[in-house]
């Protein structure tokens, strides 16, 4: 009759007397410190990201060679890209690439383009299954850097590569 009586802390009591607290660890998790390599490819992408939709549609030629001019480009530049005045001073290969892959080269290539004072360079994209052929011009259309682009004349691949013309600031440049 004597165990009925007990309360419910005295119970508890009798159950933890021999246990010993634990001792306290204190942890502190610090985020790891990242390479230089991984901070700029992080930053490359948020670049890319902001600079290319797959959603974006601009106004391009449904027949003939593909063209574009961005606003206030004089159409001449465009004329003089069709006619390979503009001789590329970086070319692309895009050849087997992923669209992600793509888009960061891409990326890559008009940064190159403005640090090296070159004003115009060569995206081959090839024949393929047409997928970068198509976002390839949907892309550079919407880099703010990038004032024209058309088709390559045939010594610089013809329908399968981009001549881009590369807007680099008041920087002083050749042609």
């Amino acid at each position: 009759m004597k165990d009925k009586n007990i309360t419910d802390f005295e119970s508890f009591s009798d159950l933890v007397a021999g246990v010993k607290p634990l001792q306290q660890q204190k942890h502190h998790f610090k985020q790891p410190v990242k390479t230089r390599q991984q901070v700029e490819i992080k930053e490359q992408q948020l670049h890319v990201s902001s600079y290319f939709s797959d959603t974006y549609q601009p106004l391009l030629p449904v027949n003939g060679p593909m063209r574009w001019t961005n606003d206030g480009v004089d159409k001449l530049e465009l004329k003089r890209l069709r006619r390979g005045d503009y001789v590329p001073d970086l070319l692309l290969d895009l050849h087997g690439l992923r669209q992600a892959e793509a888009k960061l080269e891409l990326a890559a290539l008009i940064q190159a383009c403005v640090k090296q004072n070159s004003i115009c360079c060569s995206v081959m994209h090839g024949y393929g299954s047409g997928i970068l052929k198509q976002q390839i011009p949907m892309w550079l259309a919407q880099h703010p850097k990038v004032k024209a682009f058309h088709q390559a004349p045939k010594e610089w691949g013809g329908d399968a590569a981009l001549l881009v013309l590369i807007d680099i600031g008041d920087q002083p440049h050749r042609r």
